[in-house]
């Protein structure tokens, strides 16, 4: 397990917290390992009936550590990237999510496979994958049009600009802002809920809930992933993590 993520049992609730403030959360390759981990000891353990993804007050998470992700990109099945978003696009249980402060990349396209979000008054939720010359994942470029529409999602991917929860919650993203002092609580006290009610119905009302998803969104899934190993090598990509690097816009004016 990694320190920087922290697993917590509530009787028949595991959360799963992000833990790297001084990095704002973001995300490594042994982080994913501890998630994948944890939560595949969820999906075994009958007696853990909801998974609960929190960060802090102040943080979810402002996605992939991008050092880390250049260092080790996503490029086959094997990545732990790669299989974070596979166990989370297949998780059989229960998945609720408490969201404060900044949500990036993945710290937003995730709470599309959680079954109940609850944000924070101080939430901002961003998908910048243009910006960075790259292409939506898991399963992003799917769900959220069929969330939104077509029209918003567009306006969320092709401009990459941040939101806030009044925006997230206008278009079905979360369910509840809360303020951020007690987002946590308010997530957990609904994944405790849950945890009350017959499982076997609850198994089954989410696998309703997602039935005829699954083909459909790994198939794009994989797209995606393959869209993205391509893009993480091109030069465009080059110019955008440069850029990054440097603390500057990047310049695609060259590109055609």
């Amino acid at each position: 397990m990694s320190d920087d993520i922290i697993v917590r049992r509530h009787q028949q609730v595991m959360e799963i917290a992000f833990n790297r403030p001084d990095k704002k959360n973001a995300l490594t390759t042994g982080m994913y390992e501890a998630i994948v981990a944890a939560m595949d000891e969820a999906r075994e353990d009958p007696q853990l009936r909801v998974v609960v993804f929190s960060g802090t007050a102040e943080c979810f998470t402002s996605g992939n550590d991008v050092g880390d992700f250049m260092n080790n990109p996503p490029v086959d099945e094997n990545s732990p990237v790669i299989r974070f978003l596979q166990v989370l696009a297949t998780f059989p249980k229960i998945l609720v999510a408490a969201v404060n402060g900044p949500a990036v990349g993945v710290g937003t396209t995730m709470l599309l496979h959680c079954d109940l979000v609850y944000a924070g008054d101080n939430a901002r939720f961003q998908m910048p994958f243009v910006n960075l010359a790259l292409v939506p994942e898991a399963g992003s470029s799917l769900l959220l049009p069929q969330l939104c529409g077509h029209r918003r999602a567009a306006e969320l991917l092709l401009l990459g600009e941040a939101f806030d929860s009044d925006k997230a919650h206008e278009i079905g993203l979360i369910n509840e802002i809360c303020a951020s002092q007690a987002t946590r609580e308010r997530a957990l006290e609904r994944a405790a809920q849950i945890a009350t009610r017959a499982p076997e119905a609850v198994r089954l009302t989410k696998a309703l809930l997602v039935a005829g998803r699954s083909q459909p969104l790994l198939e794009r899934m994989a797209e995606e992933g393959r869209h993205f190993g391509e893009r993480l090598q091109s030069p465009e990509a080059r110019e955008a993590f440069t850029a990054f690097f440097e603390k500057r816009e990047p310049d695609f004016s060259r590109f055609e």
